[in-house]
């Protein structure tokens, strides 16, 4: 039995997190491995990334499922198998129920770009600036189960400045996302990160 840290990503659209944690997975930046990716979207980029990659894939379509649960119990069943350390959403436009979230609590992060708990939810980007704040940025959290109320693990401040367009804005935090979510990924990998109640640790 492999003691190589195992990681999933799930994800549902162009991958472009799945790859940042990809490349720093070859680039010897996390001592891990992606080990399987989980995608609702059996035509999206993500898919055609990690068939690149050689990374294994569970794709279904959640119509030939009759809930939630349903498909959640086979892709707990898909981490099981593959002994799944961490559990990494990265645009995965599904809500996951306590199949996953219970079963893996405490193992499963998500990324959002917004300074939680500010704009939690869709549009978060848009949410920031329509509403006129000077500061946004990204947020790395804990999964569980609330819409991105999980304990919070690193986040990076965005400065919106006057002549940003909503266009400029998303180009910042998508810099700030393609460093900060493998580096956290990379946190794990080396055992670093302690979750007591609401307070997590970075060792």
């Amino acid at each position: 039995m492999s003691s190589r840290y195992k990681i999933a990503v799930f994800a549902s659209g162009s991958g472009s997190n799945f790859q940042n944690i990809v490349n720093a997975v070859v680039d010897g930046n996390i001592q891990g491995e992606v080990s399987l990716l989980v995608s609702n979207k059996p035509n999206s980029r993500v898919v055609e990334r990690a068939r690149q990659a050689n990374i294994d894939s569970f794709v279904f379509n959640p119509k030939d499922y009759k809930d939630r649960s349903e498909y959640e119990l086979e892709i707990v069943a898909e981490l099981e198998r593959r002994e799944i350390d961490l559990i990494v959403l990265a645009g995965y436009m599904l809500l996951v129920t306590p199949v996953l979230v219970e079963r893996y609590a405490g193992k499963m992060i998500n990324i959002h770009p917004s300074l939680l708990p500010s704009f939690p939810g869709l549009n978060a980007i848009g949410q920031a600036f329509d509403y006129g704040v000077k500061l946004t940025g990204v947020t790395v959290h804990f999964v569980d189960g609330g819409m991105d109320t999980g304990a919070i693990i690193a986040q990076e401040a965005v400065a919106i400045e006057a002549e940003d367009t909503l266009v400029s804005l998303e180009s910042k935090i998508r810099s700030i996302e393609t460093t900060l979510y493998p580096k956290v990924v990379s946190w794990f990998a080396d055992g670093r990160v302690t979750l007591d109640g609401r307070k997590v640790t970075i060792k």
